[in-house]
């Protein structure tokens, strides 16, 4: 399934054009994005939400390296 999403600004405009455009392809669904505001963005760039809770934290999980440097190899 193919949603083809129309900002809410632009649905009176374009929402009409498009269904009539894509009413052949059984595929494809025209939807109007009903969203008010992008979850993502809501607290800016700071490093805290706005009740001054700390944000989620994303760390690499790779194991740690031992410190140092490798033992010679032996030779044969």
């Amino acid at each position: 399934m193919i949603y083809c999403v129309v900002p809410k600004p632009l649905a009176d405009e374009l929402y009409p054009k498009l269904s009539e455009h894509y009413k052949d392809e059984e595929n494809v669904t025209v939807i109007i994005d009903r969203r008010e505001f992008d979850r993502r963005a809501r607290y800016g760039r700071s490093g805290s939400s706005a009740d001054g809770r700390q944000r989620r934290v994303v760390r690499d999980r790779r194991r740690a390296r031992v410190p140092g440097d490798l033992p010679p190899l032996a030779r044969v």
